[in-house]
């Protein structure tokens, strides 16, 4: 062991170099300066001390902006914010999110479609109105009065019904066509509408024809002398006419799939193609033409008529604008089809027009008929005669927009 510490002294007294030789030790560096030339080591990134968020920054580390794109090699590239390559990353965000945009942009194109579909056929159907001459300019003609004034008429007219067609609805085979309903609707600009029933044998002055029934003036001049003879003899100007034929009021009520009456006697009626029980049931539109057509009811016939004429026509507009009707695209489209094809109305009047007729009546209407005073036999046919005083109150009410006194109402 001393030989081998005396062979290890020797070596290291031959390998040292002597201290003359060796380097001086260099201080250590400042810090924020470089090591010195040959120090052995190639310290070449200042290590600096920064301030975070107004606070002193620890460590030596250099300084490296935030998100950078450059990394040093070697080291791992960190996910984007937001997510990267996870479940919350580029592929779990932007699936959704496109598949979002995808529906949202589906939704739209559907709903411009139904927009683009509703206008087109708005304007089809509009334009498979029927057209008819019927309110004109005279002198003495009624001013304009608020709300909105219909001339509603239902025809006798066959037009458009084959021979089975007729056999099957008893209508006959008279030829021509006169009014079988004349009434008068009134929508305020609030409020409840009324209904007033016309009686067709009403005894009234006729231009041109001295005085005969109402339904005279429809034989004589057709739609316009029937509108100027109501106005006249109302003092309300008439701002919309509609009229429709046996085959049309078929088809309407058979498009919004019947419409249920309450019946208040027996009715049996070969003439009227009928055979009812009492009660409330639901009615065809061949059925419903016999009911308000029939004349086997009443000790006044005509007057039974006009209440089932007015039963009828609200049971029919209420039905075909409640919203299971007006939603519902099997029972709307034809209903719309029906009434364009089947119903006459004036040039200035629209679908729109008849659509807000079936709106204001939603809630039922008030329901009435011209007050009678008398049913006098003149030029050997029975005719009606107006209480005068009763009548002219319910027309003012009606012009003025008002309500209509309850003592000039009949049921």
């Amino acid at each position: 062991m001393a030989d081998e510490d005396e062979a290890t002294r020797a070596y290291r007294r031959t390998a040292q170099p002597p201290a003359a030789q060796r380097p001086a030790a260099r201080p250590p560096a400042q810090p924020g300066q470089a090591a010195p030339a040959g120090s052995g080591r190639e310290d070449t990134v200042p290590r600096i001390r920064s301030k975070v968020y107004g606070k002193p920054r620890s460590g030596n580390t250099p300084v490296r902006p935030l998100g950078g794109s450059g990394q040093e090699a070697g080291e791992p590239q960190s996910a984007p914010r937001g997510g990267g390559g996870g479940p919350r990353g580029r592929g779990g965000g932007r699936g959704p999110r496109r598949t979002g945009r995808i529906i949202l942009r589906g939704v739209v194109v559907l709903v411009v479609l139904l927009l683009i579909a509703a206008v087109a056929g708005y304007f089809w159907i509009g334009s498979r109105l029927r057209p008819v001459e019927s309110l004109t300019d005279y002198n003495g003609r009624p001013a304009e009065t608020p709300g909105a004034d219909w001339l509603l008429v239902g025809s006798d007219s066959r037009a458009g019904l084959t021979a089975a067609q007729r056999r099957k609805l008893a209508t006959g085979k008279a030829v021509g066509k006169r009014t079988d309903t004349m009434m008068l609707l009134h929508i305020p600009e609030s409020g409840r509408p009324t209904l007033v029933s016309l009686p067709r044998d009403s005894y009234v002055p006729i231009e041109g024809h001295g005085s005969g029934k109402l339904n005279a003036a429809y034989a004589f001049g057709g739609p316009k002398l029937l509108a100027k003879t109501v106005e006249q003899v109302t003092g309300i100007r008439i701002d919309h006419y509609m009229e429709i034929g046996f085959g049309g009021f078929v088809g309407i009520v058979d498009a919004i799939g019947g419409v249920n009456i309450c019946v208040k006697q027996d009715i049996k009626d070969p003439k009227a193609g009928i055979d009812l029980k009492k009660g409330c049931q639901d009615m065809d539109g061949g059925t419903a033409l016999g009911y308000v057509r029939t004349r086997a009811t009443g000790a006044i016939p005509d007057f039974e008529r006009t209440q089932r004429q007015r039963q009828f026509f609200s049971a029919v507009v209420q039905k075909a604008a409640s919203p299971g009707t007006l939603i519902n695209p099997f029972t709307s489209v034809p209903l719309a089809l029906s009434a364009a094809d089947s119903v006459s109305v004036d040039p200035g009047s629209g679908l729109f027009d008849l659509l807000s007729v079936g709106l204001a009546m939603r809630e039922g209407p008030i329901a009435t008929a011209v007050p009678i005073g008398s049913l006098p036999t003149i030029g050997g046919q029975a005719v009606v005669k107006w209480d005068t005083q009763k009548a002219l109150r319910l027309f003012e009410a009606l012009a003025a927009d008002k309500q209509v006194p309850k003592d000039v109402i009949t049921k």
